[in-house]
């Protein structure tokens, strides 16, 4: 009877185990807008997040880019009282260009591409990723404006080149001569890429099927080659820049593109994944600005009307489905963005919409959700439904 009685204790201490363990965990995002004058007090943001955290279990808080320290640190000790990490939200290579010089990213033909200019600090104006300064630039501001402000990690955004909201040079790109000599060693002749674009025109750009698990066949081998050679010359670069911060102790996080979409703007997630503790795919279905997957989706066709072979895709919970699939093969710990905040016109988000979008997430037993991209933004009812 002792031996039964002991048994089922430990039966049970490994069921509650397995399930503290399964619960999924939450990231919120606190954008405080560009580096000066912050949108929010500390008292806001810590109100908003001890609302939050009464709800879900809230593992980390991703926050910035201001440069306000006080905020930082009021915030931090709040969130460490709470078991709660901290992470500053750190722009890799765009919006920059008030903290320092940059050399810009180009398309192959030396233009640089036009911006989107969605709010003020959010520019959308790229550099180039093989200019080591542009590298150095980014650890230096976390080294002189936040190495002293409690961060357990850095959260790295805009860490690509511009997409198609430029045009087709916005992927074929970045063409200066930096990264000429990084797609030579990759076997790629960007003379001979402007030839066959060139040549073929859109259809440079046509696919011959769509699969979760292989992205878009390319017909055309160059371009297949291209956006292959682009892949690691941009997320070649981003890893050495999180190697960098985690040599500092720092946990690192990095905001991708849906995995569809990843390649055209140089996201490799195989190279990515390896040098993050966590990546969050922003499976925006509700977004009409940059990364939102529909709008992204639709500047392609756009762009390049004559390429042929792109499915029609609806951004529903099938399709949504098919980019938690795609993530599924990547060893580091995974938390997709939802939205979670609402905007007229950009983001118009409900409650129905957040709770089917964090089932069909949590369904696939990834590690958490990551709540996109302001929490300070999210109606009330966008937080009960939770």
């Amino acid at each position: 009877m002792k031996r039964f009685a002991y048994l089922l204790l430990v039966l049970l201490a490994a069921c509650a185990c397995r399930n503290k363990t399964a619960e999924p965990g939450y990231i919120v995002q606190v954008s405080l807008g560009g580096w000066h004058s912050p949108d929010y007090t500390a008292e806001q943001i810590i109100s908003r997040i001890d609302t939050v955290g009464k709800l879900i279990p809230v593992q980390k808080v991703i926050i910035g880019w201001s440069l306000d320290k006080d905020i930082y640190r009021q915030v931090g000790e709040y969130l460490h009282s709470k078991g709660i990490k901290m992470l500053i939200w750190l722009p890799v290579f765009a919006e920059t260009e008030e903290m320092c010089s940059n050399s810009p990213a180009v398309d192959l033909w030396g233009n640089i591409p036009a911006n989107y200019d969605l709010a003020a600090g959010e520019g959308f104006r790229f550099n180039c990723p093989s200019d080591p300064q542009n590298a150095a630039n980014v650890v230096d501001i976390y080294d002189r404006n936040f190495s002293d402000c409690g961060f357990d990690g850095v959260f790295l955004d805009r860490i690509r080149t511009q997409s198609f909201v430029s045009g087709v040079g916005g992927v074929l790109n970045c063409g200066c001569a930096l990264c000429a000599e990084k797609f030579t060693a990759e076997g790629i002749d960007l003379e001979a890429v402007k030839a066959e674009w060139a040549d073929k025109g859109d259809d440079f750009l046509s696919v011959t099927g769509y699969s979760p698990a292989g992205g878009f066949e390319f017909e055309n081998p160059l371009a297949a080659a291209f956006f292959k050679a682009k892949g690691h010359i941009v997320s070649g670069a981003v890893a050495a820049i999180a190697d960098s911060l985690r040599s500092r102790g720092l946990e690192v996080g990095m905001d991708l593109y849906a995995p569809f979409m990843a390649p055209f703007v140089g996201q490799d997630y195989g190279i990515l994944a390896a040098h993050a503790d966590f990546i969050k795919p922003m499976l925006y279905r509700k977004t009409f600005a940059p990364a939102g997957m529909g709008f992204e989706y639709d500047l392609l066709k756009a762009a390049a009307p004559g390429a042929t072979g792109y499915p029609e895709f609806k951004m529903d919970l099938s399709f949504l489905d098919s980019q938690l699939e795609a993530m599924e093969p990547y060893a580091c710990a995974k938390y997709p963005g939802v939205e979670i905040n609402y905007r007229e016109g950009v983001v118009p988000t409900s409650p129905e919409y957040v709770t089917e979008s964090l089932s069909a997430v949590l369904s696939h037993g990834f590690e958490g959700v990551v709540l996109s991209w302001n929490i300070m933004e999210a109606p009330l009812a966008h937080l009960d439904c939770l």
